[in-house]
């Protein structure tokens, strides 16, 4: 099965901007993203449970820098100087924040309607 890859990787004040081997662009607000880390600070490793919530995570939190790991993953040092997730390409793609993802990922009414 086919990974798009990043292309191309922008920390810009606003958020994340990824472009994709597959030609998608994906948005990433940085509070949002920081909030998602996977390292074992952020998530029990034996029940998985979230052991961060939102507000402890400043509003004002940026990625200063990134590093790919392998050819899988992206490493982000924020400005909180948290350094120890690793966000898989997949995770990014599912959290992408841009218009066309956050609709596809909308919940469907009875009516069939978003």
């Amino acid at each position: 099965m086919f990974q798009p890859t990043p292309r191309d990787i922008k920390l810009l004040p606003d958020g994340i901007h990824i472009t994709w081997t597959d030609g998608h662009q994906s948005y990433h607000e940085h509070r949002a993203l920081r909030y998602q880390c996977g390292c074992a600070q952020c998530v029990n490793e034996m029940t998985g449970k979230r052991m961060i919530s939102l507000t402890d995570v400043a509003r004002d939190v940026e990625a200063l820098d990134y590093t790919t790991v392998g050819r899988y993953a992206l490493q982000f040092l924020w400005s909180d100087f948290h350094t120890t997730g690793i966000y898989p390409y997949t995770t990014l793609r599912m959290l992408c924040q841009c218009d066309l993802c956050r609709k596809a990922r909308a919940p469907v009414g009875p009516s069939g309607a978003a």
